[in-house]
């Protein structure tokens, strides 16, 4: 029997944590009344995004009764929904929880904050510093992962190693590079697009990305959220800034027959990526000569201390000339 996936590319209202809520509410019971197993929604929905100081304002800790009344809403459901996390020693996390059966199963808290272009959200957030698959009612392996964290390749590989079979990232991507030359007229979608492919395929995982639409504060949002089966093929791309509660049926038995006819993960060999990451970190941090640094440089250096900076070819020094 396929599992039906519910994909809420919504717009939240920045800031109104309440009706955002209550938007959620609904679309659980409408994604219920469509027959769907799984709905998820993206990055920040119960928030907005560009929060900056507002961030504090809409913090929810685990067990703020807010959550435990949408976590109620999912009876026969998994969900996968996304806020602002203040831990108890009140940092700010931007995080995403699996619920289902009246409960939270799991929080994976964002692991890289860019900071580079338009992004500041390591101004506001800490980053999170566990990465874990976890089972669920949907009786596969679940892994969850926000936005950034998909651009850094090790965070699928090693949700798929850890045993998650469906891979879930939730995203708040701005549009940019409007071009007729992307694929799909978008650069930022033509970039998603090969990076939830490539990832489908590489770790033979079901991949299910759910971006939001909308705009905030000039930003614009573009959705195009998607669902790749293991295999590598979309099976499923949602439109371009529409907002919209899009349903699509996946074959779970696919996982099975791609990874028994495709094992790339079983013939992953851990133990040489761990003994070479090792060597790695112990290098960079000046705890072992750098292998890949010049002859006589200090310990976390590349180069030689002093080293005069290389002339431009074809000039030589007045002494040279003299000569």
């Amino acid at each position: 029997m396929p599992l039906r996936i519910a994909l809420a590319q919504v717009a939240p209202k920045l800031g109104a944590l309440d009706d955002n809520l209550q938007h959620h509410h609904e679309l659980l019971e409408a994604a219920r009344a469509q027959s769907a197993k799984l709905v998820v929604f993206p990055e920040l929905g119960l928030t907005g995004y560009q929060l900056q100081d507002l961030a504090s304002e809409v913090a929810m800790r685990l067990d703020d009764p807010r959550l435990a009344s949408l976590a109620a809403a999912t009876d026969g459901l998994s969900a996968v929904v996304s806020f602002v996390e203040e831990s108890a020693d009140h940092r700010l996390f931007i995080a995403a929880a699996l619920i289902e059966d009246r409960e939270i199963r799991h929080v994976h808290r964002k692991l890289f904050l860019p900071t580079y272009g338009l992004f500041d959200e390591r101004r506001f957030f800490a980053p999170g510093d566990v990465l874990r698959a976890v089972p669920s009612r949907l009786g596969v392996g679940m892994g969850i992962a926000v936005c950034e964290d998909f651009w850094h390749l090790g965070v699928p590989q090693l949700l798929a190693l850890d045993g998650a079979q469906v891979l879930v990232n939730v995203s708040s991507s701005p549009g940019r590079d409007l071009a007729a030359t992307n694929e799909a007229g978008l650069g930022t979608a033509t970039s998603w697009r090969i990076l939830m492919r490539t990832y489908a395929q590489l770790t033979t995982s079901l991949v299910v990305f759910c971006n939001r639409v909308g705009v905030e504060e000039s930003i614009s949002f573009w959705g195009g959220s998607e669902v790749i089966a293991p295999t590598g093929e979309p099976i499923f791309s949602a439109p371009l800034f529409d907002e919209g509660l899009f349903q699509v049926d996946v074959a779970l038995e696919d996982i099975r027959r791609e990874r028994i006819s495709l094992p790339l993960l079983r013939d992953e060999r851990l133990e040489l990526q761990a003994r070479e990451i090792e060597r790695v970190i112990r290098e960079r941090a000046g705890l072992e000569s750098d292998s890949t640094a010049e002859p006589g440089s200090e310990a976390g250096l590349d180069l030689m201390p002093g080293e005069p900076e290389p002339r431009p070819i074809g000039f030589r020094s007045r002494r040279e000339g003299a000569a």
